[in-house]
């Protein structure tokens, strides 16, 4: 590992990508930062929030909102010279494109979006500080051959390559097409944000150009023993709802999709919030840090309403 990466463990509080496996244990941080804060979430949502560690979101965004977005990931899905970006993720097994990253700085649609009083609210009233940026993306599952997402938690990722510090950092998934049974809709499973699964083998260097192909991965992936019995425990619940609809997660949520089989697509659009004060560093377990257009290094807090 190269000088860049810490010493896999040393003073980590959160170990992960070991040469041997580490078995899960308790999250050692809050779930709800500042229990009670003001914001779009009432004191009940915000106690589901804390329970479960996600929370679905009804008509987070309006019809012509959703329409526009659509129409963006088209514009970007179909731009050539984002391929050579790495902004652009084909599927594992074809030309289809799987997600585009960093759609916020390529579109002002999506910015507006990102940026609007209530998503940023949602986060600021959960992680309890201003927020910035972390990552957005819009993942496609085309019709019949969309291809899903194994079992993991984004914190465990974004602490790894990333250098995050602590699980204070949630994503909204908004549904831009209709999510239903049948076409690979978010799995979360509730209560399992409360516990850290590790992961074991090393990350290989420049790991993003793989992993987010989602195939035959080394590193990342959830333990399938430590999946299976948080499952019994706690259950599985699938999240569907109409376009315009969402669900707010949090960072250490164990989720999954399945892959898209129907005649029908499902599209998404993930915003990753991150408190300012837990900005990311040096990766914990990787080599180098990742792209920026995976993780922003630009910690500026998204403007409050009225704000310059």
């Amino acid at each position: 590992m190269t000088s860049t990466a810490r010493s896999v463990g040393a003073g980590d509080p959160y170990p992960t990508r070991t040469p041997e496996a580490v078995a899960p244990f308790p999250r050692r941080h809050p779930v709800v930062w500042r229990p009670g804060a003001d914001g779009p979430l009432s004191a009940a949502e915000l106690d589901a929030y804390d329970r479960d560690g996600c929370l679905h979101l009804h008509a987070l965004l309006s019809g012509a909102q959703t329409a526009a977005c659509l129409a963006e990931t088209a514009r970007l899905a179909a731009d050539g010279s984002l391929r050579g970006s790495g902004r652009v993720v084909p599927e594992p097994d074809g030309d289809g494109v799987r997600s585009v990253f960093e759609v916020h700085a390529l579109s002002d649609t999506f910015r507006a979006v990102v940026h609007s009083a209530r998503l940023a609210g949602i986060a600021r009233q959960i992680l309890g500080s201003d927020v910035y940026v972390h990552q957005t993306r819009v993942n496609l599952k085309s019709a019949f051959d969309g291809s899903g997402f194994g079992w993991h938690s984004d914190f465990e990722t974004w602490h790894s390559e990333d250098g995050m510090p602590a699980p204070r950092a949630l994503s909204l998934s908004i549904a831009l097409t209709d999510n239903a049974p049948h076409n690979g809709p978010l799995m979360i499973i509730p209560g399992a944000h409360r516990t850290f699964v590790p992961s074991a083998g090393e990350t290989p260097p420049d790991y993003h150009r793989t992993s987010l192909r989602g195939k035959n991965l080394p590193a990342g992936p959830a333990d399938r023993t430590a999946v299976a019995a948080l499952a019994r425990d706690l259950g599985i619940r699938q999240f569907t709802g109409p376009a315009g609809s969402a669900v707010a997660f949090d960072s250490n949520s164990l989720h999954a999709s399945a892959p898209n089989v129907s005649p029908f697509p499902r599209t998404n659009l993930f915003v990753v919030y991150n408190s300012v004060e837990n900005a990311i560093g040096t990766p914990y377990a990787a080599p180098r840090p990742r792209p920026a257009y995976l993780a922003s290094r630009t910690f500026t807090p998204v403007p409050r309403e009225g704000d310059g």
